[in-house]
């Protein structure tokens, strides 16, 4: 059974369809990145998987459990979770802070939040774990507002991750960072979605990321899928290389 499915999935803005009856697969372990240019219905299809938005017709489905009309905390606890193209961060907020109010949500502890986060040890702990995880163990102390952009980006992920989510959605990762920065950020987020056999998603514009790190790609155009295949199938793919990504040698 794939984890995750939608079948006819449909979203309108005024006269444009964002989403156009979208059938999607999505299969256990796998990264899958989701590609296109602006306004082809890629940040709009994470948004409703993960609830942000709700389809105007269409079926979503998780393993095996119709979602469609389900809460974004139900999804969440569901096992789905995301991160944004722009940070979602408390700044003020010490890094460690930030993670430790996202495993209080996965826990339910969701009274007295404030007071928690210093005194519960095993929470405290665990979140020291997710920041090593994510190369930021010795920036635990610091108020996240005070990271550099690709640290932002780690923690930003960091907090979904430590929901535990079984299919962790991720838009634009490596927007807004230097080339040096989208390896060491791509290169953490695929050691631990590997290692803890999480499905992710990944809407992604620079195709070297794309081709490095994904198992299977979606190209979306006008709010459709154009084409469906694993890397080496994309790049012999003359009307998605001359189409959406340029000349068939520009992609190589």
């Amino acid at each position: 059974m794939p984890l995750l499915t939608t079948t006819r999935l449909l979203k309108w803005f005024g006269e444009t369809h964002a989403v156009d009856r979208v059938d999607l697969t999505v299969e256990a372990g796998e990264v899958l990145a989701l590609v296109g240019p602006n306004g082809a219905g890629k940040t709009t299809l994470v948004n409703l998987i993960s609830g942000l938005l709700r389809p105007d017709d269409g079926k979503i489905s998780f393993q095996g459990h119709d979602i469609t009309s389900i809460a974004i905390q139900d999804r969440i606890r569901a096992g789905i979770a995301r991160s944004f193209q722009l940070v979602n961060l408390f700044d003020q907020l010490t890094t460690l802070e930030n993670v430790a109010l996202s495993i209080f949500a996965r826990q339910g502890k969701t009274r007295n939040l404030w007071s928690r986060a210093d005194s519960d040890r095993a929470v405290v702990q665990e979140g020291r774990e997710v920041l090593d995880q994510f190369g930021l163990a010795d920036k635990g102390h610091i108020v996240a507002g005070g990271l550099a952009q690709g640290e932002r980006k780690l923690l930003d992920i960091a907090v979904a991750y430590a929901l535990r989510p079984t299919f962790l959605l991720l838009d634009e990762p490596t927007s807004g960072v230097s080339t040096r920065e989208k390896g060491k950020i791509m290169d953490t987020i695929a050691s631990v979605v590997r290692a803890e056999r999480i499905t992710a998603a990944i809407v992604e514009h620079d195709m070297d990321v794309v081709f490095t790190y994904s198992d299977r790609i979606i190209v979306m155009h006008q709010g459709r899928i154009l084409a469906d295949g694993t890397p080496v199938d994309i790049r012999e793919n003359d009307e998605v290389t001359s189409t959406l990504l340029g000349t068939k040698k520009q992609v190589c």
